[in-house]
């Protein structure tokens, strides 16, 4: 058996998931007769989307559409970084929602912090956008993992490569 166990905290969501909620978004837009004329558009980019329709309660309703598709699958809602409304051409609105993927410097230092202060017998490391911690006892391990599931950071955690 192996001296030491591990596993990597990492906040990554599935692209093709994303791609299949704003579909799906789409087509229930399309749908709705509240929805109908607003002439809505969703624009997946690389690291963002784009909302643009004829209001701000249409644009309400298509944030709330968008994050019950991603709530069903199985995408959390913190990878969703909402921007500011803006005024568009033509009396509509717009939104820039950019999309979180990997830890950030501040919270790693947070969740590192946070499982040097609770477990004594593992060590976090902070490698990038990931956070390996290691141990000798998986048990202790299991706990951080636990642990780490019922805080509240502002990213989705993931945990991988657990060896």
């Amino acid at each position: 058996m192996a001296s030491t166990v591990s596993f990597d905290v990492v906040s990554k969501f599935d692209r093709q998931e994303l791609k299949n909620a704003v579909d799906q978004a789409e087509r229930e837009i399309q749908t709705r007769y509240d929805l109908k004329d607003s002439k809505t558009e969703l624009k997946l980019g690389d690291a963002d989307l784009t909302i643009g329709t004829s209001n701000e309660y249409a644009l309400q309703a298509v944030r709330d559409i968008i994050e019950s598709k991603l709530i069903r699958r199985n995408l959390s809602l913190k990878i969703l970084d909402y921007g500011p409304e803006e005024q568009a051409s033509g009396g509509r609105v717009r939104q820039t929602v950019k999309l979180r993927e990997g830890i950030p410097d501040d919270v790693a230092k947070q969740i590192a912090k946070q499982i040097r202060d609770d477990f004594k017998k593992v060590t976090p490391q902070i490698q990038g956008d990931t956070l390996r911690v290691q141990g000798k006892n998986k048990d202790d391990l299991q706990a951080v993992i636990q642990a780490l599931k019922a805080a509240d950071f502002p990213v989705a955690l993931q945990f991988v490569n657990y060896r």
